[in-house]
């Protein structure tokens, strides 16, 4: 039922009514699917039809015997008969479906002795779980209490995160809880609403400003936060504009990465951050070096994963690569090879359609490009570099992975750049460590983070 509840998530995330199944025979996963009846204009794609269809190609037979499907919600009647047709030997279901359920809510198909295949019933498998899922999504669709959608923006459906709210992937449960909050009324948001975790007591003695990479979203973070939160640190993780659960503008243009470092310095002055840590990967890694020089004494040092700060009239290695590569992996219906479910469905969910991926196609507008006549850019990128060759206050702690070869060349070009080398004595720290740059760093980097700072 895990398996299709992941499933179920997925199908939130392309817009779908979040109902997943999938189909095992002798304890092998046959197929695995989702509600599909929007995107292929089929009244009939449902979850379990998609999954029989699967598996009947799979196995080479319309007869499905010996075979059980796990489905999220009670079956209705069209998929209740489409069961007892193909031979099922049992069926599984999570939430109930009051509405339409013909496994006992409004009939019940399974129990008619008059026909010639009998199929074993359970119900009830995770059943908030399921029920949640649903609730969540249709809440999400009512509009529930959400602050106004400015006419320009789109908002990723609700349902299509809550979902993410198993072991694989939800943020773990540690007291106090992470929790999600909103603020639409910064300045430069100009009405945009921006989402993010605060986790921890406001007066903690080190707060962590958790900066995702490009494509990813605070979820990037679920492994660090309990860490953290066992030191008794906070943690501030925010889904910059146009990624996560924040508001999407539907042009490109709207996009730069000046702007979403102007919003970051207005949420730590909100939030009134103090004893600040940042970390950052990739992209979110180099908006987060430009953050200390506006307010040095807010912030006392930062982890950088393969990220790096160019020069005013170079631009950051080429990623290009990396990215592409993983803005496809979002765009595909199944996870990648080597990317597990519960992955590739945290991947998606922030990004149901074209019409919410503008900040994925406006890649280049987010990173500074030598020589594209932005003469505040190359400023604000010289001042940068001023300030850390003479910044003597705070630690940092930079990690590169070896597997990288984009990652490498940044790492040269920033943390072993000759006025980072000169501040070593302050507490500067160059370190290579394999798993660095992954998609999703685990908490083992996040504990060799909290050791370089305690």
């Amino acid at each position: 039922m895990r398996q299709a509840l992941l499933a179920a998530r997925a199908a939130a995330a392309r817009g779908e009514v979040p109902v997943g199944a999938v189909l095992v025979r002798d304890g092998q996963l046959i197929a695995s699917g989702g509600n599909a009846p929007i995107a292929g204009n089929d009244p009939t794609a449902h979850a379990e039809i998609e999954v029989l269809r699967q598996a009947a190609r799979a196995l080479g037979n319309y007869r499905l015997e010996g075979c059980t499907l796990y489905v999220t919600l009670e079956p209705c009647a069209m998929c209740a008969g489409a069961m007892l047709n193909a031979r099922l030997a049992r069926v599984v279901f999570g939430a109930r479906d009051p509405k339409t359920g013909a496994a006992g809510s409004v009939l019940d198909l399974f129990a008619q002795p008059a026909l010639n295949h009998q199929t074993a019933l359970a119900g009830g498998v995770l059943a908030d779980a399921c029920g949640a899922l649903l609730q969540a999504f249709f809440k999400a669709r009512r509009g529930g209490k959400a602050s106004p959608l400015r006419q320009d923006a789109v908002r990723a459906p609700e349902g299509a995160f809550a979902a993410l709210a198993d072991r694989e992937g939800a943020l773990p449960s540690l007291p106090p809880a992470p929790a999600s909050r909103f603020v639409s009324d910064l300045p430069t948001l100009a009405g945009l609403r921006l989402h993010y975790l605060d986790a921890g007591a406001a007066r903690a003695p080190r707060t962590w400003l958790c900066l995702h990479d490009f494509a990813l979203w605070s979820h990037q973070w679920r492994h660090w936060v309990p860490v953290f939160l066992a030191a008794g640190d906070r943690v501030i993780a925010p889904d910059l504009i146009g990624f996560g659960r924040s508001d999407k503008p539907k042009k490109e243009a709207a996009h730069h990465w000046l702007w979403h470092r102007r919003v970051l310095l207005e949420l730590a002055q909100r939030l009134d951050l103090q004893g600040v840590i940042v970390a950052g990967q990739g992209w979110g890694g180099m908006l987060g070096l430009l953050l200390p020089m506006a307010a040095p004494a807010r912030y006392q040092g930062c982890v950088m994963l393969d990220a790096g700060l160019p020069h005013a009239d170079d631009a950051l290695p080429d990623f290009s690569d990396a990215y592409a590569t993983r803005v496809r992996q979002i765009a595909r219906a199944a996870a990648p090879v080597g990317m597990d479910c519960a992955t590739h469905a945290a991947l998606q969910a922030p990004f149901p359609d074209a019409g919410h991926q503008a900040a994925l196609r406006a890649r280049q507008r987010l990173f500074p490009q030598a020589g594209d006549g932005d003469p505040q850019g190359a400023a604000l990128l010289r001042q940068a570099h001023a300030f850390w060759r003479a910044q003597r206050r705070g630690r940092s702690l930079w990690l590169a992975s070896g597997g990288n070869a984009a990652a490498a060349r940044a790492f040269k070009a920033t943390a072993q750049a000759p006025e980072l080398l000169a501040a070593s004595a302050s507490g500067w720290l160059a370190e290579s460590q394999e798993g660095a740059g992954a998609l999703l760093p685990d908490a083992a980097l996040a504990a060799r983070a909290l050791r370089f700072f305690t």
